[in-house]
C-alpha cells in the first residue's frame, strides 16, 4: 500500500514572476541545444550502434542526462 502526497519537497514562494528567467530556464532544458535533445540524441544513437556494451553507456547517459528516472514507468526503457 503507498500513499501519493501531491507537494513539493522544497516550498516555492514566488514573489514576482520573471518571464526572461523562465524562457532562459525552459531553452535549457527544451530547447535545440537543452539537456532533454541531448538525451533523446543519445538514445536514438544507442539502436544503431553495433556493440552492445556501448549500447548500454549510451543508454546510462542519455538517462542520466535530464534525470529522466523520474520518468521511468512501465512502458519507458
Amino acid at each position: 500500500m503507498w500513499n501519493y502526497e501531491k507537494r513539493l519537497q522544497y516550498p516555492v514562494n514566488i514573489s514576482t514572476p520573471n518571464p526572461k528567467i523562465a524562457q532562459v530556464i525552459l531553452s535549457q532544458f527544451g530547447g535545440p541545444d537543452g539537456e532533454l535533445a541531448a538525451s533523446m540524441r543519445y538514445l536514438s544513437q544507442r539502436y544503431t550502434m553495433p556493440y552492445r556494451n556501448v549500447a548500454g553507456l549510451l543508454t546510462d547517459i542519455g538517462r542520466e542526462a535530464p534525470e529522466m528516472f523520474h520518468l521511468r514507468g512501465p512502458s519507458f526503457f
